[in-house]
């Protein structure tokens, strides 16, 4: 019989068909947990105190191991294909099945209860059930805090069933791999926690007329929010976490009737190279108690870490509560955005480093999506790879791009804001042969656009992309702004650049249909 222990919900495990057999912890502490990781020999303390864990074979997302179930539900409504690959009501039920005995006999199962969706009406109250301790802790800091009170009635809207030493059979169950990620198996990599959540949201708000957005919000003390679209390794967490401008969230929010919202209660940054000087306020959290870092190199003796060791993968990941950033929005709430950042990493090399963008040319950019894969974000990527992602994050869309691209621009033009495109990726050449864009440029041009200097600067139009790039912006070195003039060879310029707008075009055109 299970031993229950901890803060323990009314809604019992036996609602979701579990029967467990050892003990069962509910909604422990942040200490509690970090002790039964720690004894289990999944976690090492690092200088200072966050817990270093090690993701195994799996040190990012495994997007072709999606899988939704196809039933009459979801048949008109689900954008079906490499994205959502379909799994029959029969095989999910046989993963299910065997994944609930699974945890039924885990001597110790993780309980958490939490919300996703700082939003009073839009959020959704989620119950973690996890064998790994770690995994909890997790998606503790991920999550958004109940309280105890709350928890102790909670009924939960959505589950989610995670156990990373469960492996399918693929010929028995319809899954590609021995991992998947319908329910959550076979992988220890944490990350598929708060995708498969936001997933669920994304699903969840625009049915109910509310725009999912995989992207990042501040806000300045003169009330004018910003939101800055992009993929993993862009620099939505590093733009987005100023001095200046509180944080309202790094990865995933919603935009109500009333405003930008947060979906979780912490940040998930990629650590690879932090810099002190350039990343302060992330660094920082490197060094803090209630950190989790993912497949971080450490010294064994001292206990300090080796931010620019990539041995283990690119990305190194760490996951912190919103509240070990200073200046963080407490509500996790603000107003309707006045700017709109789309952050690209420009793999080519031909992109400006900022242009205004027309409302048109915005939503032919955010229905296209391109950036490059950076190196580790997803399973056997091994460097930049050009890529589009519609909406700027295709893979956690269950519903056709243009659904939330029709919000997107409904919602642009309703509240006057503000549109740029920022090239946070390659200049003087591609991948290989030009450098990365200066941090302390980009930062001096995303605050030039949000101040709304650039809504009245100078600009010229760029002849192949047809952007309005300006002429001069304080702290950036005029060269840059012209992308042509930084490489060597302007006919291979042109000829790149025409190539990517014609993909460009291609990409959008293909998602509107």
């Amino acid at each position: 019989m299970a031993i229950d222990v901890g803060e323990r919900s009314a809604t019992g495990l036996d609602a979701h068909g579990l029967r467990p057999s050892g003990t069962v912890h509910w909604n422990l502490s942040t200490e509690a947990l970090y002790e039964h990781a720690l004894r289990a020999g999944d976690g090492r303390l690092a200088k200072g105190g966050p817990l270093v864990v090690s993701t195994g074979r799996h040190t990012g997302r495994a997007p072709k191991d999606k899988f939704v179930v196809r039933e009459p539900s979801s048949e008109g409504r689900v954008w079906w294909g490499d994205v959502n690959q379909e799994i029959s009501l029969e095989h999910s039920e046989l993963l299910g099945s065997g994944l609930r005995a699974h945890l039924s006999a885990a001597p110790n199962l993780y309980v958490l209860d939490a919300r996703v969706g700082a939003h009073p009406v839009h959020g959704i109250n989620v119950r973690v059930i996890s064998e790994s301790a770690w995994h909890t802790l997790f998606a503790q800091t991920m999550f958004i805090d109940i309280g105890a009170e709350a928890r102790s009635t909670v009924v939960p809207d959505a589950i989610i069933l995670h156990a990373p030493s469960f492996e399918a059979d693929p010929a028995a169950s319809g899954t590609r791999n021995t991992n998947f990620v319908v329910l959550i198996g076979g992988t220890q990599y944490a990350g598929e926690i708060k995708k498969s959540a936001f997933s669920l949201m994304n699903d969840r708000l625009p049915s109910n007329g509310i725009m999912s957005m995989h992207c990042s919000a501040n806000v300045g003390k003169d009330g004018r929010v910003a939101i800055f679209f992009g993929l993993s390794g862009t620099g939505k967490t590093t733009l987005s976490t100023d001095t200046e401008r509180p944080l309202i969230g790094d990865d995933e929010h919603g935009w109500a009737e009333d405003g930008v919202f947060n979906l979780e209660g912490g940040c998930y940054a990629k650590v690879i190279g932090l810099s002190e000087k350039a990343e302060p306020e992330i660094y920082a959290t490197t060094g803090m108690f209630g950190t989790v870092l993912e497949n971080v190199v450490m010294d064994e003796q001292t206990r300090v870490l080796d931010l620019d060791d990539s041995s283990l993968t690119e990305n190194t990941r760490g996951a912190y509560p919103l509240t070990s950033i200073p200046n963080a929005v407490p509500e996790k709430r603000a107003g309707h955005p006045s700017a709109m950042i789309m952050l690209t990493a420009d793999a080519f090399g031909v992109l400006p480093p900022v242009a205004r963008l027309t409302p048109e040319e915005a939503m032919k950019m955010f229905l296209a999506g391109y950036t490059a894969k950076v190196a580790g974000t997803e399973v056997g990527v091994k460097e930049p790879q050009a890529t589009f992602s519609a909406c700027f994050g295709a893979a956690f869309l269950p519903q056709p791009p243009k659904v939330y691209g029709e919000l997107l621009k409904e919602l642009l033009e309703k509240h006057f804001v503000s549109a740029f495109l920022v090239n946070t990726g390659w200049t003087g050449g591609p991948y290989g042969v030009g450098h990365r864009m200066p941090i302390a440029a980009t930062r001096a041009i995303v605050r030039a656009a949000l101040s709304g200097e650039l809504d009245h600067a100078e600009m010229r139009v760029d002849p192949i992309f047809g952007f309005h790039v300006p002429v001069h912006i304080e702290g950036v070195e005029d060269s840059l702004l012209d992308p042509r003039s930084t490489w060597a060879d302007p006919s291979g310029y042109d000829a790149t650049a025409q190539k990517l707008a014609a993909d460009i075009d291609a990409a959008a055109a293909k998602v509107s249909a």
